[in-house]
């Protein structure tokens, strides 16, 4: 597998662009304009995919419903005005401890 640059920080920096440009021929413009409800319906049914993809064992598939996933999941938090900044930190704070000790300290519904 080839190694990228290509960061998720790149990829919201171009999602909050193209969200903003009022671009007709944008996707991601597209998108906004259907509003939060429509971005996490797209947001669902790509989970979905990924999750088929990665049960029939294809990694092909995995990799393209992934890159969906976190496509659509960048739209998202941009609709929302959530940075992906947010995000990267709530990761970070949680990788100080292990992971089922954090989980543990989310409660009964983590």
């Amino acid at each position: 597998m080839s190694e990228s640059d290509f960061t998720l920080a790149d990829l919201a920096r171009i999602v909050a662009a193209r969200a903003r440009s009022g671009d007709a021929g944008s996707y991601t413009a597209k998108l906004m304009g259907a509003g939060v409800p429509r971005i996490a319906r797209k947001f669902g049914e790509e989970a979905v995919e990924a999750v088929i993809a990665s049960l029939q064992e294809d990694d092909a598939a995995l990799v393209s419903e992934t890159a969906d996933v976190l496509y659509h999941l960048l739209v998202l938090l941009e609709a929302r005005n959530i940075p992906l900044a947010a995000v990267m930190a709530e990761l970070e704070k949680r990788t100080a401890q292990t992971g089922l000790a954090e989980k543990a300290s989310r409660g009964p519904s983590a």
